[in-house]
């Protein structure tokens, strides 16, 4: 539908909107989900090596405790209230980005973004199973914690 014939609809009384990702006009009450995507269509086409490695990381996260496990476009969230790490899978590696609250100097560490007054975003190549182990898991069981006391205080409570 090009723009036109959508502005068109628009001043016709017709209710809806237009998606910002794709653009398409979606009528009011019509089902639309243009990102739509899977954990496992994000990791399919994973080497094995890398496929070892998520599951590791999977595995890990769910040792944690109660938490949200989904797929957003690229990346695959784990959330407990917020979300406190994901995984983008790319051809080579998986890229790993831990919110902490502090910053952490490690060679595994290749870039540090502020993303709020209290957390930074690590990001962390992951190219083997090997690899996740101490400190990155310790990162991880930091970052789940970290979540949780930020969420406690934010409800009241000490």
């Amino acid at each position: 539908m090009t723009g036109i014939t959508m502005r068109r609809q628009r001043n016709r009384g017709m209710n809806g909107h237009e998606c910002h990702h794709c653009k398409q006009w979606v009528a009011e009450g019509e089902a639309h989900d243009c990102w739509t995507t899977t954990e496992a269509a994000l990791t399919a086409d994973l080497s094995e090596d890398l496929h070892d490695a998520w599951e590791r990381l999977r595995e890990t996260a769910a040792g944690f405790g109660d938490q949200r496990v989904y797929a957003s476009h690229r990346s695959i969230m784990f959330s407990r209230t917020s979300c406190y790490f994901f995984v983008r899978p790319k051809r080579t590696f998986l890229e790993l980005s831990v919110f902490l609250g502090r910053a952490v100097d490690a060679p595994q560490v290749r870039r540090i973004d502020r993303v709020s007054k209290s957390k930074l975003r690590h990001t962390i190549p992951i190219r083997h199973r090997d690899e996740v182990e101490p400190p990155i898991t310790d990162w991880l069981a930091e970052a789940y914690a970290l979540v949780g006391t930020q969420a406690a205080t934010r409800a009241g409570r000490p």
